[in-house]
């Protein structure tokens, strides 16, 4: 039987706000030749100037590397964005008939039809044939990679992306507002409160 899960996110580097600032502020002043200028309460100003006069290149030297949960529709949202690494579980290499996957598919809810019991019933049966048709497939002999074509958009997968600050901005800027997918914004503005809390200065001029 299937697994319905909601997404999330975690991070894979250990943040901490005030080295990241003051490495970006030890950066930036190289190009105005201010090193002078660094003090112990410097950086959180400067990087908030740097970001306001859109010299944004200079926070380009530091990554934030996440793991996000989500279906796949929204992964293929999020691997168009570039400048960004990204490491994703394969639908090639997973055979999700095998105990290590519980002999079971995980998808992830569709939250836009928890009031919608008609609409959430459809997309149900249908997710059902559709493990049926994945379990029947793999057992007549066909590779995980070959009966991975019928596997839905709904399906769960975990994508690890590393972007710099810059991209990250980037991403936060399109995919947070109301013409984002409603998948999409349910991913991407609890991972930006996140990041306001971890790094205020970089993000707090973005507002959902």
């Amino acid at each position: 039987m299937m697994r319905i899960v909601e997404p999330g996110f975690e991070f894979l580097d250990d943040i901490h706000g005030d080295t990241i600032l003051k490495s970006i502020e030890k950066i930036g002043r190289t190009c105005y030749k201010s090193e002078d200028k660094i003090t112990d309460a410097s950086a959180a100003s400067f990087v908030a100037r740097i970001i306001k006069s859109g010299h944004e290149s200079v926070i380009e030297h530091e990554k934030i590397t996440v793991k996000i949960i989500c279906d796949r529709g929204v992964s293929h949202e999020i691997v168009r964005h570039r400048i960004a690494s990204y490491s994703q579980e394969s639908t090639r290499y997973c055979n999700y008939s095998d105990s290590k996957f519980g002999n079971e598919l995980t998808l992830i809810k569709p939250f836009y039809w928890a009031e919608d019991p008609d609409k959430y019933s459809v997309w149900l049966n249908t997710m059902k044939v559709i493990e049926k048709a994945y379990h029947t497939l793999v057992a007549s002999g066909a590779k995980p990679e070959e009966a991975r074509s019928v596997l839905p958009n709904s399906l769960k997968t975990e994508i690890v992306v590393t972007m710099n600050l810059r991209e990250w901005r980037h991403f936060f800027k399109l995919r947070t507002p109301t013409t984002a997918h409603p998948q999409m914004r349910e991913v991407s503005i609890p991972l930006l409160s996140a990041m306001k809390k971890k790094i205020p200065v970089i993000f707090d001029d973005i507002n959902v």
